[in-house]
């Protein structure tokens, strides 16, 4: 990491960081809400398969490309399928974890406005999985996909009817896609380097990895991006205080005085 990546040297006007156990109990109610209000969400099979073939024609509407064009890129080889369901299962939670942790330590006041909007665009989310259950494509026989998953592994899922720990109709939107994509946000913003614009081969490559293993429709991740967008918008970064932004101006304005009081002594000796 260059310097240009480094964080501002700590000064009166620095935002102060959180204190630790009170985000950590935030952090982990909000995760319990989440899983207890996905599991609300179970129970509406009927409903979640008649909003997939609704979802589907929606996407023939809006002529969107078909999913299983990415699922038959990944299919290719065992080793490339394989790799994109390990993403899948182990990169999602791990990823969006360490990058809070990174900007709680480094960047205090990114790390607040990070998990504003994170928990703003999971509370649509819940909404949303409450009032739109749907049924993800590789359980669409109509889809023509397969679950890549359960054939080549890892899988993340059980059954359906006996998978007590995750609600597997709450395909729309993809928090997946959300999740990565503030990710690669929230690290552009925070840092300097020229090479932060590398951090969207995260949400490019979650977007291939959800949509060829059959996890998700591309309007989930369109409907994500939306929530994510109005979000950005609501919460927006604090910017630096006007006293910080004043700082660098009033210290070169006391390097002026001096330099104006020795001309006059140089226009004497000159004489």
């Amino acid at each position: 990491m260059n310097a240009r990546s480094e964080p501002a040297p700590a000064g009166p006007d620095a935002p102060a960081r959180p204190p630790l156990v009170r985000e950590l109990l935030l952090v982990a109610g909000l995760f319990l809400v989440y899983k207890f209000g996905r599991r609300l969400a179970t129970g509406h099979t009927a409903e979640a398969f008649r909003n997939a073939h609704h979802v589907r024609d929606w996407e023939r509407v809006l002529r969107l490309p078909d999913e299983g064009s990415v699922q038959s890129l990944l299919l290719h080889g065992d080793t490339l399928i394989h790799g994109a369901n390990t993403y899948y299962a182990a990169v999602h939670f791990p990823a969006t974890l360490a990058f809070l942790v990174w900007l709680y330590l480094r960047r205090p006041a990114h790390y607040v406005w990070a998990r504003r909007v994170l928990a703003a665009v999971t509370g649509a989310a819940l909404v949303l999985h409450l009032l739109f259950p749907l049924a993800p494509p590789r359980m669409l026989g109509a889809a023509g996909l397969i679950d890549t998953a359960r054939v080549f592994g890892p899988s993340v899922y059980g059954p359906p009817r006996t998978d007590a720990l995750s609600n597997q109709f709450a395909a729309m939107p993809s928090l997946h896609f959300g999740w990565a994509l503030m990710l690669a946000i929230g690290l552009i913003a925070a840092t300097r380097t020229r090479w932060r614009w590398l951090w969207l081969l995260h949400p490019l490559a979650t977007l291939l990895v959800i949509v060829g293993t059959a996890n998700h429709y591309w309007l989930d991740v369109i409907v994500a991006t939306a929530l994510l967008g109005v979000a950005l918008t609501v919460l927006r970064l604090p910017r630096p205080s006007q006293r910080s932004r004043c700082a660098l101006p009033h210290r070169r304005a006391e390097v002026r005085p001096r330099a104006s009081a020795e001309r006059p002594e140089l226009v004497g000796a000159g004489r």
